[in-house]
């Protein structure tokens, strides 16, 4: 496994699973993201991006539209994609990085830590209430400094033997899969049992 900036090949695979994983996707470019890559199967495994919103008090980095596809979850693809970006944003000069998400005990395993919406900078509080208005009613603020980010051992283990596990095994597809209701359908060769 390993890590890697994302290409315009990318867009429309990120855009699917952004989607799917009702993530979100305001002012989406491609070239902001990485994407966690299975190096034997060449299988897309995660994702996230830096957004860096510029305004005249300074620029402030962000964290968002990070995902794990189901198959690789629990095997530190997250964590690295987590550390990715947050190395970018070391190179790029930022000390703090800001991350808006309604699972703030995962991103304190590295850590960051939650932050009143009163000590946020004004534009990090603009975008906090437009993602609870949006798609995460329930984010809460956290921030790192980057000398602070800490990745445990343990994430690097899993990280290099990742493999996608089979979460359809045990499924069967009825047809409420497939959008329809069993108790109201009628079908072309219905026999009236």
């Amino acid at each position: 496994m390993y890590v890697r900036d994302a290409k315009n090949r990318d867009e429309a695979w990120l855009l699917d699973h952004i989607e799917e994983m009702a993530l979100d996707d305001a002012a989406f470019r491609s070239r902001d993201y990485v994407i966690a890559v299975d190096e034997e199967s060449n299988d897309r495994a995660g994702f996230g991006r830096i957004r860096v919103h510029k305004t005249d008090e300074g620029d402030y980095c962000e964290l968002t539209g990070i995902g794990v596809l189901p198959a690789w979850r629990g095997q530190g693809v997250g964590a690295h994609v987590v550390e990715r970006l947050v190395d970018t944003a070391r190179a790029e000069e930022f000390e703090t990085v800001y991350s808006l998400t309604d699972q703030p005990e995962y991103l304190g395993q590295f850590g960051f830590e939650p932050v009143e919406s009163s000590a946020l900078p004004a534009k990090i509080r603009e975008r906090l209430a437009t993602k609870r208005e949006t798609v995460q009613p329930d984010a809460v603020a956290t921030s790192v400094g980057v000398d602070e980010f800490a990745m445990p051992d343990r994430f690097r283990e899993m990280f290099k033997n990742a493999s996608p596990h089979d979460e359809t095994d045990d499924q069967v597809e009825d047809a409420e899969d497939f959008g329809i209701d069993p108790d109201s359908a009628t079908y072309k060769y219905d026999t009236g049992r």
